[in-house]
């Protein structure tokens, strides 16, 4: 750690004069960095005041650096707290614990002989201490293990409760007493000390407070079977009791999400007419509640609570108007009076001091990065804080939510984004990864580099993509590279019909369970592509299901991708590699922990055995999620000549 300080200026804007201007479309490419940078300014959080503001910032350059600072808005003192190359440690998060002290989440590449996993340590520091060194807050101590008779903690930084009324406490959850089971400590953030809230027991992974700070909710997965427990406290003194059991492998089950001021009010999430809901169960009477269902989408977005009530204030849901659905009006006239000041943006509050007078907004949209405000009501001020991608620019490109409809009549949603021009374009099929996962509206540094370099992109969100319910969601077990992928080669064909690509002028690009894909393209449909680039992809399944072994979630593995090995082999493209006939780009990370290089270096020997036009690229300590600066830009640059040579000749 470095640590120093330095003047810091913040503009600051009065409201009625704040005018956002359209910036005119890039007519030329950019350079390959200006895309490939990690965000310049990332994760800005208000300190309870409001007078501090920490943050992180990444520092291009010869070495570059992601550094924690923190800034006295007052002074405008900055303070640099942390630094870290993002290579084995990472700045995996940060919150302010009171005024004074940030606790720190440190995100580790560990090893047990040869399997690679992550691990987390938790930190505290003061912000304007700088020469301390950051405070370990759980110390080293082994524990019994199911397999080797002793065990270190893997995570540690799992705060269930920040107990705001007691500044130098926090609420822990980690299994020190047994591995695989957490126990609940209060732990003091200045000397270290924990004291033991509840012992781990009868399976709990997950634990949850009410608003007064007592344990009331543990959620417990048994890993051999699926079986889900929720546990229940009715009252801070009553005895557990279950409220409900399910199989997580056959049933859709529910979900605990967090309590309302009310202590008897338990909000959480399941699912109506196959579309996930939230809800409250009364504690007292048992009586469930509807707060917010969409007929369209699952309701999956995070609880919001007000920092002076306390209480439940609304849900995030991206596909509402505001991206937030309020039932406190106080809070939906100040979004849209942001709205008012920001048309052409879409708008959220990401930090709000303890009085709420001071918060942070960010705002973005399809085509413009993301900027960052620091706002103040009661002085009716609103200035720009910084910018994450300062070297992109607005541009007026044609960005829309589409659906085509797949081989059996199944209706597919995805985002689609023209360059400017007349079409058909090169284009880019961009599956995403997960694949519970799926893409939404909003900047994506991916698709803008794409759309600069002219190239038409189309993200569909395929069967087992998750927010469109619990079958769509389910369809993705054990059918990778079948009905998934045939989605994707229907999207293909459809960009075809509406002439936005042309046959023979598309490329697959994708990075994790989109690798797979791209490479399963190459495998089912390799006429149909001019090429493919996987970032991090798998390659074989029974090697992924090998490796799961070491792992807790073993069983959930299986029932996710199957466990029949000849099955496996025919979904597998390592298995099928003669049939690759379209050049490929394999990019892996050398120490990714999600997917094993492995994967990768396997595939890459055996389509080289066969003489296929393949290029593989190993990136030094590399991980699953570019975060490195050097290996971004290299994977960038040279995906950007890959496609250059087989999408525009």
């Amino acid at each position: 750690m470095n640590g120093h300080s330095q003047r810091f200026g913040v503009q600051l804007f009065r409201l009625i004069v704040l005018v956002l201007v359209s910036l005119p479309a890039i007519a030329d490419p950019l350079p390959v960095s200006s895309f490939s940078q990690l965000p310049q300014f990332e994760r800005p959080s208000l300190s309870p005041s409001g007078e501090r503001v920490a943050f992180i910032q990444n520092i291009d350059g010869e070495n570059p650096l992601s550094v924690l600072s923190a800034v006295d808005l007052n002074s405008g003192e900055r303070f640099y707290l942390l630094q870290s190359d993002n290579e084995s440690i990472k700045i995996n998060w940060y919150r302010w614990a009171n005024d004074e002290t940030l606790i720190i989440s440190a995100r580790y590449e560990s090893r047990h002989r040869t399997t690679k996993y992550y691990s987390t340590r938790l930190f505290a520091m003061e912000y304007d201490d700088l020469e301390a060194t950051p405070r370990l807050l759980i110390k080293p101590r082994r524990t019994t293990s199911v397999n080797t008779g002793h065990h270190i903690s893997q995570f540690q930084d799992n705060v269930i409760d920040w107990l705001p009324d007691d500044p130098e406490h926090i609420m822990v959850a980690i299994d020190l007493d047994r591995q695989f089971l957490p126990s609940v400590y209060k732990l003091n953030i200045y000397s270290t000390r924990t004291k033991r809230v509840e012992k781990g027991k009868r399976e709990v992974r997950d634990w949850l407070t009410d608003q007064q700070h007592h344990l009331r909710v543990g959620i417990a997965t048994d890993y051999s079977d699926g079986e889900k427990t929720i546990l229940v406290r009715r009252t801070p003194e009553a005895d557990w009791d279950e409220l409900f059991r399910y199989n997580s492998f056959e049933d859709a089950g529910i979900r605990p999400v967090g309590f309302g001021l009310d202590p008897n009010l338990l909000y959480y999430r399941a699912y109506k007419d196959d579309k996930l809901a939230l809800f409250t169960w009364d504690l007292r009477d048992d009586n469930k509640t509807e707060m917010f269902s969409d007929t369209d989408y699952d309701v999956n977005g995070r609880l919001l609570y007000s920092p002076v009530t306390r209480d439940v204030i609304g849900v995030s849901h991206s596909h509402s108007k505001l991206g937030r659905v309020y039932w406190e009006p106080r809070y939906e006239a100040l979004h849209n009076s942001v709205e008012k000041l920001f048309p052409d943006t879409d708008n959220y509050f990401v930090s709000f001091n303890q009085t709420e007078n001071a918060y942070i907004l960010y705002t973005e949209n399809d085509f413009t990065p993301g900027t960052y405000y620091l706002g103040n009501r009661e002085k009716q001020t609103l200035g720009k804080l910084f910018e994450q991608y300062p070297d992109l620019k607005t541009s007026n490109i044609e960005h829309k939510l589409v659906s085509y409809q797949a081989r059996d009549g199944i209706d597919i949603e995805g985002y689609l984004t023209l360059p400017n021009g007349q079409g058909p374009f090169p284009t880019i099929l961009h599956p995403h990864g997960g694949p519970g996962a799926r893409d939404y509206d909003g900047f994506d540094y991916w698709t803008s580099f794409f759309v600069n370099r002219g190239y038409a992109v189309f993200r569909p969100n395929f069967r087992g993509s998750s927010g469109y319910g619990y079958e769509f969601a389910q369809s993705q077990m054990q059918s990778w590279g079948l009905a998934m992928q045939d989605d994707l080669t229907d999207a293909a064909h459809w960009l075809v019909k509406q002439g936005v690509a042309e046959a023979g002028k598309m490329c697959i690009v994708g990075a994790s369970y989109g690798g797979y894909a791209t490479l399963m393209a190459a495998v089912k449909t390799p006429d149909l592509f001019a090429c493919g680039v996987s970032f991090a992809g798998v390659s074989s399944l029974n090697q992924l299901l090998s490796t799961s072994r070491r792992f807790l979630n073993k069983k959930f593995v299986r029932n996710q991708i199957g466990d029949d090995s000849d099955d496996l082999r025919e979904r597998s493209p390592y298995e099928q590699a003669e049939k690759v006939s379209m050049p490929l780009l394999l990019v892996h990370g050398e120490e990714d922990r999600v997917v094993s290089v492995r994967q990768s270096r396997m595939f890459a020997e055996e389509l080289e055995d066969l003489d296929k036009n393949v290029e593989y690229i190993e990136l030094p300590n590399g991980d699953h999620y570019l975060s490195i600066q050097r290996n971004r830009h290299t994977f960038f640059q040279r995906m950007d000549t890959f496609l250059k040579a087989h999408l525009t000749k």
